[in-house]
């Protein structure tokens, strides 16, 4: 019975069969679809894809949570690219993420970046998520030719300022005066070199000449006694202290003459009166001096 049933047609068919079958896993095993493992569909629409094809990665943050599995275009709608991606079951999208489309490296090629948000709520399969295009390298490198044109013009402007100093004749003569006192600053370093040579080492030995003198001086100075010379000045400070107690004492002469106001007074009376005599002699002379050839009258 067994061998009525397998029958050389089913055993094409079955054949056949298990061929389609290998052929389907085997394509999207290439492709990078597992079959076995449950996955969301999101969508995403673009006004370019740059190059992203099927089987492309979709990443977050740089791991590898799906694929794109189908793309549809219809160039009559606003957005024309409408992209299918195959993500991983246990990646939850909260609402208000972003698919990105973005470069692959520097080498080519493209991905789709899934960019989380904060929120809740989460998007299910089949859903429609908002999308942007991230420039490229080739998109940063065209916006950076116009800024690298600008400076190569500003860069050829100082060029020509750089030159047309250069050229001018006040830089030259200033360059003439900079070669000048360059070779004054040599000529002195060359005297100053000589003065150093000849005329330091004389100076060095009179500064020792000077210095051993010096070192005899405070030599002598330890020498001397200073403990006799400050009691002699201290006796001649007692003597200077005694003279002046004398001094100002009324025991003494001198004394008397600095406190007695009537010893000064009598002085100053006799002064006068000798002052007064002396004007009288000049005035009459005769009243005081006598004298004749032929001897003196008795004076009536």
């Amino acid at each position: 019975m067994f061998k009525k049933l397998f029958t050389k047609e089913v055993k094409i068919g079955v054949a056949f069969i298990a061929a389609l079958a290998c052929i389907f896993f085997g394509i999207n095993y290439l492709k990078g679809i597992n079959i076995f493992t449950p996955s969301n569909h999101y969508y995403a629409e673009f006004d370019q894809l740059g190059g992203l094809v099927t089987s492309n990665g979709v990443f977050v943050k740089g791991y590898k949570v799906g694929q794109v599995r189908d793309i549809n275009y219809d160039f009559k709608r606003e957005h024309p690219f409408v992209v299918d991606l195959l993500v991983n079951d246990d990646i939850k999208l909260p609402k208000g993420s972003k698919i990105v489309l973005k470069d692959d490296g520097i080498m080519g090629g493209k991905i789709i970046e899934l960019v989380y948000a904060e929120a809740e709520d989460l998007y299910v399969s089949g859903d429609t998520i908002q999308s942007e295009i991230e420039g490229g390298l080739m998109a940063q490198m065209g916006e950076l030719v116009p800024k690298l044109e600008q400076t190569f013009d500003q860069v050829d402007s100082l060029l020509s300022s750089l030159n047309a100093i250069t050229s001018s004749p006040e830089v030259k003569k200033s360059l003439s005066s900079i070669e000048k006192a360059t070779a004054d600053l040599q000529s002195t370093s060359a005297q100053l070199k000589k003065v150093m040579n000849n005329q330091v080492p004389t100076i060095l030995s009179d500064v020792n000449v000077i210095t051993g003198d010096l070192k005899k001086v405070s030599g002598d100075l330890k020498q001397v006694e200073f403990a006799q010379l400050f009691a002699r000045i201290d006796k001649t400070v007692n003597n200077l202290q005694i003279f002046s107690d004398n001094l100002n004492s009324q025991n003494g002469t001198l004394g008397l003459l600095m406190t007695d106001k009537s010893l000064y007074n009598n002085l100053n009376s006799t002064a006068k009166s000798a002052d007064n005599l002396l004007i009288d002699l000049k005035a009459n002379p005769k009243r005081y001096v006598h004298f004749s050839l032929w001897g003196s009258k008795e004076k009536k």
